[in-house]
Formats: structure tokens, sequence, C-alpha cells
């Protein structure tokens, strides 16, 4: 992207995300902040896309940002409208007490900084030196799809799950019985995917790795962040039980089998101080 297209895109996801504060402090739901993101992110980075020198490659991937970016977006307003606050939201709410507005306010822009790095990757996904298609458009298409599948089905598990679960359970069906969080899992995998198109042709352009800022970010943001930290102590704080018998079997964050009663507990005895 030149230097003009950052700007433009760090002032629209500015934008946006003032508009998102705006809707929060207005409504008190705090779920459509990550809807405008989403929203927000998907339109920047199909501009990122389209603006690149790709050939066919911009146009595969403008179609699975706005893919990834119109399901998030449905999925996450769906869930908003008429449901409680997010919980992760409320929580810094309580904490942050009477400074909560001027100081959500900066934190929507942080998040509007990562959207920049994100679109920043779809550009050089997009603008690839090397011929299209190739071996690494392939392995990187069905790294993106296999995220946005497993995304989906991680939220549908979820969503058939909440419809008849019982106060205080956990939701341990499917996915959600190898990891505990598979949906996060899955969001970063899509961004792998995006990074892992930027890679062909590196030795061309070397540029090409800084994509992986993009994954990287994902990483820090969702396992040590303001994904799986803020929601999982909200698990403790509300089902204590139910949830540490959970955590005791199943991963925090990649899939993997769940383990048995006597695994749990011996992970559980290592990790107790």
């Amino acid at each position: 992207m030149s230097m003009s297209a950052m700007v433009v895109a760090t002032v629209l996801l500015v934008g946006a995300m003032v508009v998102a504060w705006a809707v929060r402090m207005r409504t008190g739901s705090s779920g459509w902040i990550d809807t405008i993101w989403s929203v927000a992110v998907g339109l920047v980075g199909l501009v990122a896309a389209l603006g690149a020198a790709g050939g066919g490659r911009r146009w595969l991937i403008a179609g699975l940002i706005a893919v990834w970016s119109g399901r998030l977006a449905l999925h996450i307003g769906r869930r908003t409208h008429g449901a409680a606050d997010d919980p992760r939201y409320a929580d810094l709410a309580r904490q942050w007490g009477d400074g909560f507005g001027a100081r959500l306010f900066l934190f929507l822009q942080i998040q509007a900084a990562v959207g920049v790095v994100l679109a920043f990757a779809v550009h050089l996904a997009a603008s690839a030196p090397a011929p299209f298609p190739g071996p690494v458009d392939v392995l990187a298409t069905a790294v993106v799809l296999t995220g946005l599948a497993g995304e989906a089905l991680a939220d549908a598990q979820l969503r058939r799950f909440r419809g008849r679960a019982q106060p205080g359970s956990v939701c341990d069906v499917g996915l959600w019985g190898w990891s505990r969080h598979p949906n996060y899992f899955f969001e970063w995998l899509v961004w792998c995917g995006f990074a892992l198109f930027a890679l062909a042709g590196i030795a061309d352009r070397p540029v090409q790795i800084l994509a992986v800022a993009a994954p990287a970010l994902m990483w820090g943001l969702l396992v040590h962040v303001s994904g799986i930290p803020p929601l999982e102590a909200h698990m403790l704080r509300t089902r204590p039980d139910a949830f540490r018998a959970y955590a005791a079997r199943v991963s925090p964050f990649v899939p993997r089998p769940p383990r048995t009663a006597s695994q749990g507990a011996a992970v559980h005895l290592e990790e107790s101080p």
C-alpha cells in the first residue's frame, strides 16, 4: 500500500471505531463494536486487495476477505441483537468505572490500529509477485477456507448449545470438546492463510514477510489480551466448578483430543502453585 492509501485506511478505521464507541455509549450494547469493526476491516481490506497489482490473485483475496467480513459481522450482529452485553466489555465497564467512556474510546482506537495491520497484510497477500495461480495459492486458499468453515461451525455449535443449555453449564460439544476457544483458533487460522498468500514470491520481494504480523498480532490479542483472558475470567466467576473441570480436560486454543480425567487432574496439580 502506498503511504496515501495507508493514511486513508487509517482515517476510515479510526472513524469507524468512533462510530462504534458512540453506538456503545448510546445503546449500552458492546456487541455492536465488534460488528462495526468486522465491517470496517472488511471494507478497508477489500480496497487494499483490489488496489494491489496482483492480477487474478487480488480478486481471490478480495473475495475471501469479503466472505470473512460478511460472515463475522452477520454472526456478531445476530448474536448481539436483543442479548445481554458482551461480558468482556461489561467487565471493563466495572473495572474502569466513571472513566469507562474515555478509556473505551482509546481502547477502540487500538482496535483501529490492529485493523490497519490486517489491511496491510491483505494488500501484501494480493500483491505477491509469484505467478498466479501457484502451489502457495492453493495451500493458502485451503487454510483460509478451513479457518472460515471451522469458525462458522464452532459458532453454530455454540449457538445450538446455548439454545438448550442448563444454567451454569459449559459448552463442550463438537469442536468445543477439543478447544475451549475454537472460534478464536480458526479466526487466527484465517489470518495465517492470508499471510501465506503473501509469501508467494518472497525471494523477489522480501518485504512480503511483513504479512506475518497479522497472524502474530491476532495470536497475541486472542490468546493473551482481549480474547481468552477476559472471557475465561468471566467463566470462572459465573460457573467456577464446571469451568475448572472443563479447563482440566480441554486445550485452551489449539484443538486436540480432550484429556482423560486422570490426565486433567495431573495437569491441574502441575499448574497449581
